[in-house]
């Protein structure tokens, strides 16, 4: 399970949709009372933003015309975990030559805060 936190417009479709199902699975573990501890200690998970990313994630979802119908259960966690968001896109770019296609599209005729998030000012 990961947490990318990057713009969503620069995921490809299979990382949109992955990345929507493990903020479920991260809930999910949460209700379970499960430890993320090995999720939070690698940079994988923000606990104080997973409510915020799905609704993120969702509406580039419907924006790309995909069907959304899970609501992200309830569920209470401490303020955990801290994302280095410019190391993610360089790894989703590594990762995927979908994603990284997108990343360099939108990094030659965009803005370079567009390359991260709503969360940094990068």
């Amino acid at each position: 399970m990961r947490m990318w936190k990057v713009n969503p417009l620069l995921m490809c479709d299979q990382h949109l949709l992955g990345e929507h199902v493990e903020l479920h699975m991260f809930a999910g573990t949460i209700n379970k009372g499960i430890s993320l501890e090995g999720y939070i200690h690698n940079g994988l998970v923000e606990t104080n933003q997973i409510r915020k990313r799905h609704r993120e994630l969702v509406k580039e979802m419907i924006r790309r015309g995909m069907n959304h119908k899970s609501e992200l259960p309830s569920f209470k966690i401490a303020r955990q975990g801290r994302i280095n968001i410019k190391e993610n896109i360089k790894e989703l770019s590594r990762r995927c030559n979908k994603c990284n296609e997108r990343i360099k599209s939108v990094g030659k005729n965009e803005s370079k805060n567009i390359l991260c998030c709503y969360y940094c000012n990068a």
